[in-house]
This record gives C-alpha cells, sequence and structure tokens, in this order.
C-alpha cells in the first residue's frame, strides 16, 4: 500500500512539473520582451545607476574613500587638512584596510553586476544597450585596476570548485578591456551610421543616447589606455592607438563632447568634503605649478585665502599636523559643478601629442595638438582671450613652496623648470614633461587620472611626503604604486586573490609597481 501511495504522488507531481514545466524553468531575472516594450526601463535603470557610482554621488563617505583620500591626494591637486589616526593613515603611506576598500566594493557591488544583469539580458537582442554596458564597464574597471592592478574581470562571477573566483593579471585584464571596447565601438557604429533612434535616451546621463558621442568618447577611452601601456608594450598601445585614430568618427574633439556624468540635484561629493566637512584643500603642487605660471585657471580650481591679494597656498602631502586647525585655513576649492568630469577634449588632444611623440599613425603634428589642449582646457572655463599669452611665455617655471605653518615643510628648489611654450628642439624628455604637465593641469579635478599618469611617467614632479609611515614597504623617493587588495576579499577569497599577488612584480603593498608602471 506504502508503494501505490509513493508512486502516485509520484505521478501527481510530475503531472504538476510538466504543466508548469515553462514557469518553474524561467529565471526570475532574466527579462523577456514583453517586459521590456515601452521604454526600456529594466535595461536602463542598472546603466544609470553604474554611471553614478564610477564616482559614488549619493553617499560622500564612499566618494571621500574612493578618490578622494586616494587618487586626488596622490595626484598632487588635494591634500588633507585632517591629520585622521594621528597622521597614521594613507597620507603617510601607513595604508588603512578600513580606507582601501570602497573603491573596490563600490566597484563591484554598484557597477560590475549591472553591467552584467543588462548585458545577459540584452545580448544578440538589445545590442546597443549590450555595447554601453560594455563601454561602461570598461570606463569604471580599468579605474580599478589602475588602482589595484590585477581584477576580477573576465571571470566575474564564475566560481571555482573550491568557491573561489580568479582575478585577471593587469596584463589580461587590459587586454580584455581593448577586446570590450573594440566590440563596443563597432555595435555603437553600426548604430550611429543606421538609425536616428536614441534608444537609452532616458538613462544617459552624459550625452542622451547620441551614438556618435559615445563612439567618439570609446575612441578616446581607447587611445587612453593604448598610451598607458606604451612602455610596458608598445606594439599592442601602437595597435590599438591607431585603430582609435583611424576611427571615421574620430575622438572627443570639442568642449561640448566632455564626457560628463550629470549627477544634478546632488552636488559634486568633493563640494561637501571641501566646504561642509573641512577635509580636504589645495596640495602643494597644485600652489607650486598653478601660481609659477600664473595660470589664468587658478581661480576656478581654487579660492584664495585673502581675496585682496589674490594669495594660495596648498598643503604639502604626508607632513605632520598637529591639529585640524592648523591648515584649515588654506586655500579651498572652487565649487564643482554638478557633474562628475572623467575625459575631456584637453586630453585627447594631449593623448594625440604624445602619440605624436612615438609616431604612431594618424596623431598628427605634436605642437598642434599640444597647444589645442591647453586651448581646450581653456575654453572649458571661458577663458580664451588669456591662450595666445600663455602659450608663448617662456620663461614662468613652477614656484619653490613655502609653508607658512611649518618651515620644516618647505622646499627651496621649484618642483620643476619646465616651461610652457613648445620648444621643437627640446630633448624628448622634456616635450613628454611639457605635455603631461600640462594635461595634468587640464584633468583636474580628476586626481584617479592625474595619479595614474604620474605613475606612468614621473610627470609632473610632485614633492615628496615628509612622513612615511610604512615601515619601509614604500620608498619615499618612489611614491605610492598602488593599493593592497582588500581585506573582504583575503577573507572570502583567499585563493583568488594569493594566485592574483603572484602576478604582481612584488608583495601586495602600495611600494609594488603596476604591470604598466615601468620606471
Amino acid at each position: 500500500m506504502r508503494n501505490t501511495i509513493l508512486v502516485c504522488m509520484a505521478v501527481l507531481l510530475l503531472t504538476a512539473c510538466t504543466r508548469k514545466f515553462e514557469e518553474i524553468n524561467t529565471n526570475p531575472y532574466d527579462l523577456y520582451d514583453d517586459e521590456l516594450k515601452g521604454n526600456f526601463k529594466l535595461l536602463g535603470d542598472p546603466l544609470t545607476q553604474s554611471m553614478l557610482n564610477i564616482l559614488s554621488s549619493s553617499d560622500v563617505s564612499v566618494a571621500q574613500l574612493q578618490q578622494n583620500l586616494m587618487g586626488d591626494v596622490f595626484s598632487g591637486y588635494m591634500m588633507t587638512p585632517n591629520p585622521f589616526q594621528d597622521n597614521r593613515n594613507n597620507m603617510t603611506y601607513d595604508l588603512l584596510d578600513s580606507w582601501n576598500d570602497d573603491a573596490w566594493l563600490t566597484a563591484y557591488g554598484s557597477v560590475m553586476p549591472n553591467c552584467k544583469f543588462v548585458m545577459d539580458n540584452a545580448r544578440g537582442k538589445y545590442k546597443d544597450f549590450y555595447a554601453w554596458a560594455q563601454l561602461l564597464k570598461v570606463i569604471a574597471m580599468h579605474r580599478i585596476s589602475d588602482i589595484y592592478g590585477p581584477v576580477i574581470y573576465t571571470h566575474y562571477a564564475m566560481i571555482n570548485d573550491d568557491h573561489s573566483i580568479d582575478y585577471d593579471s593587469q596584463q589580461a585584464a587590459y587586454t580584455a578591456f581593448f577586446k570590450d571596447l573594440d566590440s563596443a565601438i563597432t555595435t555603437l557604429t553600426h548604430f550611429a551610421d543606421s538609425t536616428g533612434t536614441r534608444r537609452f535616451a532616458d538613462f544617459d546621463l552624459s550625452y542622451k543616447g547620441d551614438y556618435t558621442k559615445w563612439v567618439r568618447l570609446a575612441n578616446t577611452l581607447r587611445l587612453r589606455l593604448a598610451i598607458r601601456i606604451s612602455k610596458v608594450d608598445p606594439i599592442k598601445a601602437q595597435q590599438e592607438g591607431e585603430a582609435a585614430l583611424s576611427h571615421p568618427y574620430g575622438l572627443i574633439s570639442a568642449v561640448a563632447d566632455n564626457f560628463n556624468i550629470d549627477i544634478s540635484p546632488a552636488t559634486h561629493p568633493v563640494n561637501v568634503i571641501c566646504n561642509s566637512w573641512n577635509d580636504i584643500r589645495m596640495g602643494a603642487p597644485m600652489e607650486s605649478i598653478l601660481t609659477g605660471y600664473h595660470d589664468p585657471r587658478l581661480p576656478y580650481y581654487f579660492r584664495s585665502v585673502d581675496a585682496k591679494d589674490s594669495v594660495y597656498h596648498g598643503i604639502r602631502n604626508g607632513i605632520a599636523i598637529a591639529g585640524k586647525g592648523m591648515y584649515t585655513g588654506f586655500s579651498k576649492l572652487a565649487l564643482l559643478p554638478s557633474r562628475i568630469q572623467l575625459l575631456t577634449a584637453a586630453e585627447a588632444y594631449f593623448l594625440k601629442a604624445e602619440a605624436g611623440l612615438y609616431g604612431w599613425k594618424g596623431a598628427s603634428d605634436v605642437q598642434n595638438n599640444y597647444e589645442l589642449g591647453i586651448y581646450m582646457s581653456f575654453q572649458q572655463y571661458g577663458i580664451t582671450s588669456a591662450y595666445y599669452d600663455y602659450i608663448h611665455n617662456s620663461t614662468y617655471v613652477p614656484r619653490r613652496y613655502v609653508d607658512p605653518q611649518n618651515a620644516a615643510n618647505n622646499v627651496d628648489s621649484p618642483l620643476s623648470t619646465i616651461t610652457i611654450q613648445w620648444d621643437p628642439a627640446a630633448t624628448a624628455a622634456c616635450k613628454l614633461e611639457r605635455i603631461i604637465t600640462q594635461k595634468w593641469i587640464a584633468v583636474f579635478p580628476d586626481g584617479q587620472e592625474a595619479w595614474s599618469e604620474f605613475r606612468r611617467t614621473g610627470y609632473p614632479k610632485l614633492f615628496p611626503i615628509v612622513v612615511n609611515n610604512s615601515g619601509g614597504k614604500i620608498p619615499t623617493e618612489t611614491f605610492i604604486r598602488r593599493i593592497p587588495f582588500i581585506q573582504f576579499e583575503y577573507t572570502t577569497n583567499q585563493a583568488g586573490v594569493n594566485r592574483a599577488v603572484a602576478t604582481l612584480k612584488g608583495p601586495d603593498n602600495g611600494g609594488t609597481r603596476l604591470w604598466w608602471d615601468v620606471p
């Protein structure tokens, strides 16, 4: 009797399962055509969130650790007047685990899963959304790779038998970035050529769904990454760079096409960090270079400490600060607009100038691109009337640094003797320093990109820190090169992290150079 009952139950269950097979075997996280009819909200909203988290706009405390107390400071743009942890913090190279995880966790909490969701559901059917997700993924993740080195990219969401997830070495990650960029460019070019419909316009916080502008951005990003690897893999760099330079839609070439993410009505997180929290101020290299060059962009970047005399003071990185009030009177940042600036026409021309130094096909004249880079930066701030005199100045150089609060932080000689006016007869090293110094000024306030370029080139020349609490892990004279992998990964993915560490050039600390960071 018991066996008969079990057989009957099995038949009933089988019948029920068969009747509801389609319902039961439907992934509740997949999207179907009937759900996407209308305005594509279920594909667009996740990518809007991805854009808003490249630099967090909704949580200022996240943005502070994600970039402000890392790239913004390590680049020389800014410095904190706050002696966090009694001066034992990232500024003095005593890298704090609790500070170093926000960039990683934000990327893997709010960017990668959103991009994967859209790519999984748009694949083969909504190719423009797929390509847009690919591109946003590269935009966000190359920044993460340039912080930590190896990243989880091609192996994302792929769990091994030992429950670990593999990292890509930075070289493998960059190879994947270029592959995804090439795919996205091909797809978006097709849409730009064939249709006027802008299907993701309602979700695009930068270009309102304009496929052509996204293609130009992707080409410019491709050139940026090609230049980034030009020392370590010059053949691959030239191949990718020339592909970007030869594309019929070209690069970003106008200020109106700058890649900015509109975060309004929110304010830029740095405005809060600077003015409400008083946790950030002008960096000493900015004071030295901008005042030395009599740069007309200075009041658009920072506020003078004395409006009557237009005096600017920046804080030297990695100094001993007795109390927060010691340096809060130094120059605040000028109020930043409600947008996150990530790539500009000015940078595009400086990239072309450097590509020209290497003889890449399609780069055109080095001097012309250098001067156009400066012009585009001036145009961005509405000060083109000062452009001609600025580019023809051959005497101004960065100034020496004087700390009015503590003479022990003074630097008697200037950072550099590099001038502004282009010199065709200069050495290759002087030409590169001139390009990168002006690029560094123009990229402001994106400290992450500025820090990456400083590590790659050594330019502009920055003041070394005064207090080094790294215990010998980060030599003062070579500056900080990367951020160690986060402790959460060591706890949850130790086997994966251990394999990633094996791909580094040294131990998992801030003194080990990234793959593309060649002395």
